[in-house]
């Protein structure tokens, strides 16, 4: 899935990005909605679904670089969260069976708000430096800054699992994860600030058009560290919570796609607001 997302970051054309973000939003809310099932919360599946697609469009179809279409598309967003909760409540009245009226308006909403809102981030990272994702083609920097997130996150799973394998002593929080451990977390941080300091120094600290220097590349790999451990630990708690061992089966021997999507989904609105805080 991590490759999926570089791919279309590199190759597609933007309507062919715009796919494969819908697609992949929306199978992963689709699984975060069955583990609330399983949890025993009925949810409005369908309209989760088609209510997080409808944000991501609107800020594929509305993100620029300028400040006036940046705010743009922040204004279209929430247009479309105000339209969501309108239609949620809505959805609720003719329940006549539903005795967790609260629930599943919360959970439907949490769905939209952990997947889709946060997925959404990707459309920024990528859209933010073009003026018009319709017609133009995707920046350097924006192919860059999926490169590169991808690689720190995923370093970060495979330094706290090494790690975590050859030493691991000391349980993390073992409640909501078991099996992490305190020096699988250090190591994790360890080798995403590696991989930053590496890719850094291989892209001679440039991501595309955005100047990259070591230190911001150690301060943003240990942020992504912990902001992409933070969300991995979110994903095992709603798991424990339905009961499941993983959030779907869609990859095989990897589980389902949040088990893929939990510590980028964290990841990509630190990075965001990050890069336009400090790198810009």
């Amino acid at each position: 899935m991590s490759v999926a997302l570089i791919l279309a970051a590199y190759y597609l054309q933007p309507l062919g990005v715009w796919f494969v973000l819908i697609t992949i939003s929306s199978f992963a809310q689709y699984e975060f909605y069955t583990m609330v099932n399983m949890a025993g919360v009925p949810v409005f599946r369908l309209i989760g679904i088609l209510c997080g697609g409808a944000m991501i469009t609107a800020t594929f179809c509305t993100i620029g670089p300028t400040s006036e279409e940046i705010a743009r598309a922040y204004r279209w967003e929430q247009l479309v969260m105000v339209g969501i909760l309108i239609v949620i409540f809505l959805r609720q009245f003719p329940q006549k069976f539903n005795d967790k009226p609260i629930a599943t308006i919360g959970c439907t909403l949490l769905g939209i708000w952990y997947v889709p809102f946060l997925f959404n981030y990707f459309t920024r990272l990528v859209y933010v430096w073009n003026s018009a994702a319709l017609s133009q083609e995707i920046s350097d920097t924006g192919r860059m800054l999926v490169f590169y997130l991808v690689l720190v996150v995923k370093m970060t799973d495979t330094g706290a699992y090494t790690v975590g394998r050859l030493i691991g002593k000391h349980k993390l929080i073992p409640r909501i994860s078991p099996a992490k451990t305190w020096e699988g977390f250090f190591g994790g941080i360890l080798f995403a600030v590696v991989a930053s300091c590496v890719f850094a120094l291989i892209t001679h600290y440039k991501i595309g058009e955005l100047n990259f220097p070591l230190s911001q590349a150690v301060i943003l790999g240990a942020v992504l560290a912990l902001s992409g451990t933070a969300g991995d630990l979110f994903e095992s708690l709603l798991k424990r919570s339905a009961g499941a061992k993983d959030s779907g089966n869609a990859l095989p021997g990897m589980g389902g796609l949040l088990d893929v999507l939990d510590s980028l989904l964290f990841g990509a609105p630190v990075l965001y607001v990050y890069v336009r805080l400090v790198l810009v």
